[in-house]
């Protein structure tokens, strides 16, 4: 009896009633672990943002900033919309400082209270670990440190976060589970695979009944690398964005499909993930995957339509990334875009998205502060429809 838990069963995921759930959804990256891209920056870690903009505007105005941001960019009524549409699931990226403060802690009480609500599961999601898990901006590294791994310290305090969390959430059903460290990247994974052998220890000392979403090393793309975890309930969790250069569109102008990349390219990688993870019964979640929306001029919406059939075809969970951002010249950017080049934008530059911010804060903040809404954005029609047709 799952006391209406959703579990993984060999290699499916069902729900309170035993029958089989396929969780099919999207992240709300860049909510509660803001990332440069994608307000239209350079890429830079957020610490960084945050000492720069409250050395030039205040400490004061910092805390001001945060909470406009967080209280304007995800609201009720984006848990609403994406229950509209039929997905069942939305991944939500948090920063460790959000789960570590009794009051930035409650945007998470918030998040479950409304996907209650609208009846959509949540998946939380440790982007940025103490530290810094991966050199990248969006785990908050410093000059590209990963003190996640040369720090045991570091380690225990993800272990002790999780259990923190994991012992506040116990009885919410309404979380499908703990995606429990992002996109990993570590030289030895001998390091990893004992991190998540202690910090789902940690996890299951308080909380028996939720489901963990297990990524595997180097962005989420080796998980043959993962040992095979002394618990029941868990599921591997990978990322896809191959070719980088067409989704990323970091060479402009490539159209799909083309020799090196189509549906048949795309079904044998994806083949090699179902093939390793049938053989430990274990199902398989594609956390992450997108593309940069070109109205449809590269056959973007093609790409992610034979990415989405591969997916549906070898009976994969997937969330898409992201839900929303300013529309950006590359990297995936959402559901929804911001199109204007207001002046916290400013695609001129040379200071562009949270780079201008400290300089027009003052006088644009009340501006700002209504452009986050969603309403203020575009919606991708080609990639909805795409997502729609997948559900």
């Amino acid at each position: 009896m799952n006391k209406g838990f959703i579990r993984r069963q060999k290699d499916k995921v069902v729900g309170p009633q035993g029958s089989e759930i396929k969780l099919k959804g999207v992240n709300l990256g860049g909510w509660l672990m803001m990332e440069a891209y994608f307000t239209q920056a350079a890429h830079s870690p957020q610490q960084s943002f945050e000492m720069e903009f409250a050395k030039k505007c205040g400490d004061r105005a910092l805390a001001d900033l945060l909470r406009r941001f967080r209280d304007n960019f995800i609201t009720e009524s984006d848990f609403k919309q994406v229950a509209s549409w039929g997905m069942n699931c939305i991944r939500l990226p948090f920063h460790y400082k959000i789960a570590e403060n009794n009051k930035t802690i409650e945007y998470l009480d918030q998040a479950i209270a409304w996907a209650k609500k609208h009846k959509v599961y949540l998946i939380l999601d440790l982007h940025a670990a103490p530290g810094a898990q991966n050199p990248d901006w969006h785990s908050d590294s410093l000059n590209r440190k990963t003190e996640f791994w040369t720090k045991k310290s570091n380690r225990q305090k993800t272990c002790d976060l999780w259990e923190k969390i994991a012992d506040r959430y116990k009885d919410e059903t309404i979380i499908a589970g703990y995606d429990v460290l992002n996109e990993s990247v570590v030289n030895d994974v001998s390091l990893l695979n004992e991190f998540y052998h202690n910090v789902i220890k940690a996890i299951r000392r308080c909380d028996r009944n939720h489901m963990l979403f297990i990524e595997g090393d180097f962005w989420a793309q080796n998980i043959d690398v993962l040992d095979d975890f002394e618990d029941d309930n868990w599921i591997y969790s990978m990322h896809f964005y191959e070719p980088m250069e067409y989704a990323f569109n970091l060479v402009p102008y490539m159209h799909y499909p083309w020799k090196g990349c189509n549906k048949d390219v795309i079904r044998k990688r994806m083949e090699g993930y179902f093939k390793f993870a049938q053989k430990k019964q274990r199902a398989v979640h594609v956390g992450e995957f997108g593309v940069n929306y070109r109205n449809g001029y590269a056959n973007e919406h093609e790409y992610l339509r034979d990415e989405l059939k591969v997916f549906n075809d070898l009976g994969f969970h997937w969330t898409y990334w992201p839900y929303k951002a300013v529309k950006n010249h590359m990297f995936p950017d959402g559901i929804y875009s911001y199109y204007p080049n207001s002046p916290w934008v400013n695609r001129m530059g040379p200071n562009s998205g949270w780079l201008s911010w400290p300089g027009v804060w003052d006088k644009y903040k009340d501006e700002m502060t209504a452009s986050w809404a969603t309403k203020e954005f575009q919606l991708n029609t080609l990639v909805w429809q795409e997502l729609k047709k997948a559900l």
